[in-house]
């Protein structure tokens, strides 16, 4: 991928200022991990650092050859992640960093705290424009996703009125708010409150697969749209990823760049978040590129 996609290289803060953070973030074990690993390899450029501290998506065909492949239920085939607990028939999705671009108020991006969560407008479905005074528009092909959120206390109970923030990449690998480019756009960012039966629904773009991570979209859980405005009222950050064949239509079409090397380059198992288990976290996605495609997945918190 070319170097302005890959510009996730052009904030990094440095270990004290990684290490600060994941004192005061109390991550998990997994995540932990991550971080340091991150910081011991600092002196890494293009693809070898993006590996350690961005986002994934997208496997081989030996990963998940079936674009109806499970949400990652506690039947669900692969390994379950470490930091997943499972509790009556459901699991709590794994803690993952939320990487360097998570736009929620815990980082700066030139030279300002860059906090989507506090413009107005953010609350919303459709997040492939910008708002506030941007104007950008992302371009791909259409993907909806649905994210249904359980009480793994209760069940596997729907939780209703709780919020997600949903954030991705463009089909090039940007991330708005960050990356060269699009410093100046916001979109791929949105919060949706959960209906009565658990579902925040986003319609967005296919995210694009840059150099060192597999295809994959992150996302936070607040306890409602009103705490949802800043990341110290996070309760989860966790990241789901996609299904071989899904990945590899979709970026045999024009607009995605750089895209299908990178995600042949590398798989679910070889990725740095998921490589230690996804079947949490790995969506079922039904459609086509010509109609757009719908990613489902079932995510467990202890509520």
């Amino acid at each position: 991928m070319h170097h302005d996609h890959d510009a996730p290289h052009d904030h990094d803060q440095g270990l004290a200022h990684d290490l600060a953070r994941l004192h005061r973030q109390s991550f998990d074990r997994r995540v932990a991990l991550r971080w340091l690993l991150g910081a011991g390899t600092a002196s890494l450029t293009g693809a070898g650092a993006l590996a350690l501290v961005g986002c994934g998506g997208g496997g081989s065909a030996s990963d998940a050859s079936s674009s109806s492949s499970s949400s990652g239920s506690s039947g669900s085939s692969g390994s379950t992640g470490s930091g997943s607990t499972t509790t009556s028939g459901c699991s709590v999705i794994p803690s993952e960093t939320e990487g360097p671009y998570p736009g929620d108020g815990s980082n700066t991006a030139n030279g300002s705290v860059a906090n989507v969560l506090a413009l107005s407008g953010v609350v919303r479905s459709d997040i492939r424009s910008s708002i506030a005074t941007a104007s950008g528009v992302a371009t791909g092909v259409p993907l909806q996703v649905i994210i249904e959120l359980v009480n793994t206390n209760a069940s596997c109970a729907d939780l209703s009125g709780y919020a997600i923030y949903l954030w991705h990449c463009d089909a090039l690998g940007r991330y708005s708010m960050y990356s060269s480019g699009v410093t100046g756009e916001n979109y791929l960012r949105g919060v949706q409150a959960t209906a009565s039966d658990g579902t925040a629904t986003f319609q967005t773009i296919y995210p694009g697969c840059y150099s060192g991570r597999v295809p994959h979209i992150h996302f936070e859980v607040y306890r409602s749209t009103t705490t949802a405005t800043n990341w110290n009222n996070k309760l989860r950050t966790s990241q789901l990823c996609f299904p071989s064949d899904s990945n590899t239509a979709v970026y045999a079409t024009s607009g995605y760049g750089n895209s299908a090397a990178n995600n042949n380059a590398i798989s679910l198992t070889t990725d740095g978040i998921f490589s230690d288990g996804y079947s949490t976290q790995l969506a079922t996605v039904t459609g086509s590129v010509s109609a757009g495609y719908v990613a489902r997945l079932k995510v467990g918190i202890s509520a």
